[in-house]
């Protein structure tokens, strides 16, 4: 078939372009000087029109329709890649390159916004930039006149098929069961900050050797700083993580853990689906299941503190093993979402998700967001917001443009305890390997039940595969409930 070897071409044409707009976007959060920030929103900008031109030119259209008359003769895996090709496509098709270009931009510039005002806790300053980044997915969503609800068209670019009225039910539900988790825990927690008072040098050294332990290596990966954590692989064979250190704390150790997660998903899709659009995670919610997996469900647990504990001594800070595990896994409602506790965590996405959905169906003003916010924490965490930096500016997603982002990350924490669950229930309890830091079972179930299939299945399709059931809420609060009650 010409066609399917021309339209794998361009296929491969277009994932290296957006290999190279994640080395630029990874360059801007760790090493670009801050002056560079004007042109490289030009240079992104550039960059993301014209890998849209080249997705949605006429010719694609035409190959398709070449192969589909004869999609027969197709292998399973040139079925997949047809099948995305031919839905990527026409949603591309729907939003005009400019647009794209615009978006791009104004994520670039947002960003450096978003920096600035953070720094000074000034969301007055951050406004504009937030405006221009609503307006423009606003304008996004209009494209598709086919989905119920306009958001629906934001959350379909990070997981594809979960509609906003889905994930209603589902925080409503996680909502209802956390609240009143939280409502019975008997005492407050012990303060254990002293404990983990925990110097950035010993930090930096527990975050090497650690992710050294369960396979980060020097031949493809870099670890590096960035204002906030995350990951970029540009190939199976070439992955960037981050962390971010401060003094007397030990986020920088879990967040390591965390982006590992990312990480590993990436690297561990099937050979044969690289360069090709089935070739990188099949969803920002299975993503977030991958990193919360790692973060809580290995990270966080019992038989793995003493591996940490061991590796935090060999930087300069001895800790007992159960000292640490009992600080990592307290129940302490935090202001910041990327501090918090597992068990609160989903709360602050829950928050974000409803924030949005009421800005993106006209029931909130951009600049009501503040107030909003600061009720939100009240209600859903019992907290009072001091100032913006530690409130509504304090995640980078919408200063990005990243609208339909933040539900992911509270799916991501279901989907990881259900597949922990099944996991065990598969090769039962890991407590003997964590103990000594062997995560090869761990990496190879999940290489096997998850990561292989890259973009093949959408979001809860792969659930049901991996787990033989949909999206659930049970197993998070099975997770949850000892930590509660301990």
């Amino acid at each position: 078939m010409p066609a399917l070897a021309t339209l794998r071409t361009r296929l491969a044409e277009l994932a290296d372009l957006d290999a190279l707009g994640g080395l630029a976007s990874w360059d801007q959060e760790t090493m670009m000087p801050p002056d560079g920030a004007s042109a490289r929103g030009h240079q992104l900008a550039s960059l993301s029109r014209l890998a849209h031109e080249r997705a949605v030119a006429d010719e694609v259209g035409e190959w398709l329709d070449d192969i589909e008359a004869d999609a027969a003769a197709l292998s399973d895996l040139d079925r997949d890649i047809v099948r995305l090709a031919r839905r990527d496509w026409d949603r591309q098709r729907r939003v005009p390159s400019e647009l794209v270009g615009e978006r791009a931009q104004a994520a670039s510039e947002g960003q450096t916004a978003w920096q600035a005002a953070r720094a000074t806790s000034d969301f007055e300053a951050f406004v504009p930039a937030l405006r221009r980044n609503v307006e423009l997915a606003r304008d996004y969503a209009a494209c598709f006149n086919d989905v119920e609800r306009p958001y629906d068209a934001l959350l379909n670019d990070y997981d594809f098929g979960v509609p906003a009225q889905r994930l209603e039910t589902v925080f409503a539900r996680l909502t209802e069961g956390l609240t009143a988790l939280l409502a019975e825990q008997s005492a407050a927690p012990a303060d254990l900050s002293a404990s983990l008072d925990v110097p950035i040098d010993a930090q930096k050294a527990a975050v090497l050797s650690t992710l050294r332990r369960i396979g980060v290596g020097d031949d493809s990966w870099r670890v590096d700083v960035s204002t906030h954590p995350f990951s970029e692989s540009l190939s199976r064979r070439d992955t960037r993580v981050t962390t971010r250190y401060e003094d007397g704390s030990l986020e920088s150790v879990v967040a390591a853990l965390h982006e590992f997660g990312h990480a590993l998903y990436e690297r561990q899709i099937a050979p044969e689906l690289e360069r090709t659009n089935l070739g990188r995670g099949t969803s920002m919610s299975v993503h977030e299941s991958q990193s919360k997996l790692w973060e809580n469900h290995v990270g966080r647990n019992r038989a793995f503190t003493p591996v940490l504990a061991a590796e935090l001594a060999a930087g300069g800070f001895p800790i007992d093993a159960e000292a640490l595990h009992a600080a990592l896994v307290q129940v302490r409602p935090s202001l910041i979402r990327v501090s918090a506790d597992q068990v609160t965590y989903p709360l602050h996405i829950a928050l974000r998700f409803e924030l949005e959905l009421a800005l993106f169906e006209n029931s909130l003003d951009i600049g009501d967001l503040p107030a909003a916010w600061n009720d939100g924490m009240r209600r859903l965490l019992g907290l009072e917001v001091p100032d913006a930096a530690s409130g509504v500016l304090q995640d980078i997603h919408w200063a990005a443009g990243a609208f339909g982002y933040f539900p992911s990350y509270g799916i991501g924490c279901l989907i990881a305890a259900q597949l922990w669950e099944q996991l065990e229930a598969d090769l039962g309890t890991q407590d003997t390997a964590l103990s000594v830091g062997d995560i090869a079972a761990i990496r190879d179930w999940l290489a096997e039940r998850v990561h292989r299939y890259g973009r093949r299945l959408d979001t809860e399709p792969l659930v049901e595969q991996a787990t033989g059931r949909g999206i659930e809420v049970e197993p998070f609060l099975r997770h949850v409930t000892p930590l509660v009650e301990a």
